[in-house]
């Protein structure tokens, strides 16, 4: 019996023990300027996709409208993707050529 505890005792020997989580690194979403994106419908992906409140959404639009680009969020890489994607679904089913990017 006293092999059996002997044993128990050092079941935790020579694991690490580190047990920190570290975070999912993040990434910018950068939704860049064009001539033929609408406002309107720049302003409506702010806040159907990114979840944007419309005051929030016009702010953005008018940043993309005035210096070429802006970063719209900063989300993990997974949510930054899904929701570049769902932008640029719903850009070309509307005929619009709006460019998103993820830095």
């Amino acid at each position: 019996m006293s092999d059996f505890s002997n044993q128990i005792s050092h079941l935790g020997s020579g694991i690490a023990e580190d047990t920190s989580i570290m975070p999912p690194p993040e990434r910018k979403v950068i939704f860049y300027n064009d001539d033929f994106t609408t406002m309107e419908f720049v302003v409506d992906v702010l806040v159907s996709i990114f979840n944007k409140t419309h005051s929030e959404a016009e702010k953005l639009m008018q940043s993309v409208h005035k210096e070429g680009y802006s970063v719209i969020g900063v989300y993990t890489y997974d949510i930054a993707v899904s929701r570049q994607h769902l932008t640029i679904a719903a850009a070309r089913k509307n005929g619009f050529p709006l460019r998103v990017e993820i830095e």
